[in-house]
């Protein structure tokens, strides 16, 4: 009995192939596949539909090349979900991970006009900012400038930052009940000062998230810049397509 013909182009059906031995593990992450000569030899493909079929899987971020020397599987990126608001350390220890924050800085500056405008201070007033570099299995994956009113910063100086989240300190230790945060997402390129943080060549992507938390009662508690290493995290949100509550005909 004849096995039925896939409809799918041939380097499709190899990427395919080459995916779920990626993501059952077969090829671990920084495992280095085969040869582009050898995979075609499997497949009994041309090297071409192989090249296609990598480049696609590039494309993914499943693997990567280094020129001179092969293809190795990525590593996954860890990720957090939008669903709800927490700390990152919060939800990366719920899901198996090692945290580590190292304190990169702690001061009382004057508050610059964007920082005022979110906590609704004075341009100029006394706010605390605090920078973490967050590190995930013991690399760094983001680093987090904090911004908060000075008088909630020097009971912060006093707390253990390098394994604690902020917004466990603040509910848990002040009794202040969190709300909600309104964030903004974009994209930036790495410059030096995110390089040298991150460990990452200048250049390379970043995500950037604006945080804005509010307590819950609504007012303005805590800002923050989160940069994140385009290459080791991801943000995740299930969203619907409608409103849960129907609205009348």
């Amino acid at each position: 009995m004849n096995e039925p013909v896939s409809p799918l182009p041939l380097y499709a059906q190899v990427k395919e192939n080459l995916r779920e031995r990626i993501l059952d593990g077969t090829y671990p992450p920084h495992a280095q596949l085969p040869a582009e000569s050898e995979i075609g030899a499997v497949f009994g493909v041309s090297r071409i539909t192989v090249r296609q079929a990598l480049n696609d899987l590039q494309k993914e971020g499943l693997i990567f090349k280094l020129p001179g020397k092969g293809t190795f599987v990525s590593k996954p990126k860890a990720f957090q979900e939008l669903s709800q608001l927490e700390g990152f350390a919060e939800a990366m220890s719920r899901r198996g991970y090692e945290i580590y924050n190292r304190l990169a800085g702690f001061q009382i500056v004057s508050a610059a006009p964007n920082v005022a405008q979110q906590l609704r201070l004075t341009a100029g007033d006394a706010v605390a900012e605090i920078k973490r570099i967050r590190l995930l299995n013991r690399e760094p994956v983001s680093l987090e400038v904090t911004y908060v009113a000075a008088e909630l910063g020097e009971r912060l100086r006093q707390e253990d930052l390098a394994t604690r989240d902020i917004f466990l300190i603040l509910e848990n230790d002040y009794g202040i009940a969190l709300g909600t945060a309104s964030l903004q997402i974009d994209a930036i390129l790495a410059d030096h000062a995110l390089s040298a943080a991150l460990q990452i060549d200048e250049g390379m992507p970043v995500l950037r998230i604006e945080r804005l938390t509010h307590t819950a009662d609504g007012k303005p508690l805590d800002f923050e810049y989160l940069y994140f290493r385009g290459d080791a995290f991801q943000y995740r949100l299930h969203i619907a397509r409608r409103s849960s509550t129907t609205e009348s005909p």
